[in-house]
């Protein structure tokens, strides 16, 4: 099998991009050792909806657990799937990169602020500025 991981964000910061790969090495570790069942065909009926809901709304979207079919807020499932990680990631000594995640979750993502971005200027021109201002450090909100 592969692992597939579609980024929930726009990484604005090498820290962000950095902690997504920690992340991601946490999730590597976890599968590894996978203690639940491997997904069936039918996990996946729920996959087109899920994604669409992740970039569509992001961080304010829902998805569907494709086991239960219980409606989760985006927020609530990653946080959850976070926590989940945090033995690996203080195996791997990545603690501080699941931290970074948790605090994006709260204080919203690197592609809310291009969205307010496009929002208040009215142009993608405008958000691709902010973009890179924020990614040379010149962070705007």
């Amino acid at each position: 099998g592969t692992i597939e991981l579609r980024v929930c964000d726009t990484p604005l910061t090498v820290e962000r991009a950095a902690a997504l790969a920690g992340y991601l090495q946490a999730l590597c570790r976890h599968l590894l050792q996978r203690k639940e069942e491997a997904p069936v065909e039918d996990d996946y009926l729920v996959y087109n909806y899920n994604r669409f809901q992740a970039c569509r709304f992001g961080l304010d979207g829902s998805i569907t657990h494709p086991k239960t079919y219980e409606n989760v807020p985006m927020r609530e499932d990653i946080l959850a799937t976070l926590d989940t990680m945090l033995p690996h990631a203080e195996a791997l000594g990545s603690v501080d990169a699941l931290k970074h995640l948790a605090a994006a979750v709260h204080d919203g993502s690197d592609a809310t602020i291009l969205r307010r971005h496009v929002e208040r200027e009215g142009s993608v021109e405008g958000m691709v500025n902010a973009a890179i201002q924020h990614f040379r450090g010149g962070r705007t909100s």
